[in-house]
């Protein structure tokens, strides 16, 4: 039986972004973000979400959801689609070294 290499079994399986995630960089891009979730990803608005504390795996996810267009909301989709991967990776470290 032949045995796989384990990059090749990572990549089959769905392993993390192999870019490392820069929060420092996240902070700068989600100036935008803040508007609605707030500076420290706390949103003051009611009906919108906190992102501080959020698992970078979750805030990603659901990042490239808007952005494919699986999951759909007007204000989301249109600044999401602008995004590079670069970007949502960054963006969730940033979220996620937060004090929820």
């Amino acid at each position: 039986m032949k045995y796989f290499p384990f990059a090749a079994i990572l990549l089959v399986l769905g392993a993390p972004s192999l870019h490392a995630a820069d929060a420092a960089a996240g902070k700068e891009k989600a100036m935008v973000c803040a508007a609605c979730h707030g500076v420290e990803g706390k949103a003051m608005i009611p009906g919108y979400p906190h992102l501080a504390g959020q698992s970078a795996q979750y805030t990603a996810k659901q990042l490239k959801a808007f952005r494919d267009g699986s999951r759909s909301d007007p204000l989301m989709a249109p600044l999401a689609k602008a995004l590079s991967d670069a970007d949502i990776e960054n963006l969730a470290a940033w979220y996620a070294s937060l004090s929820p």
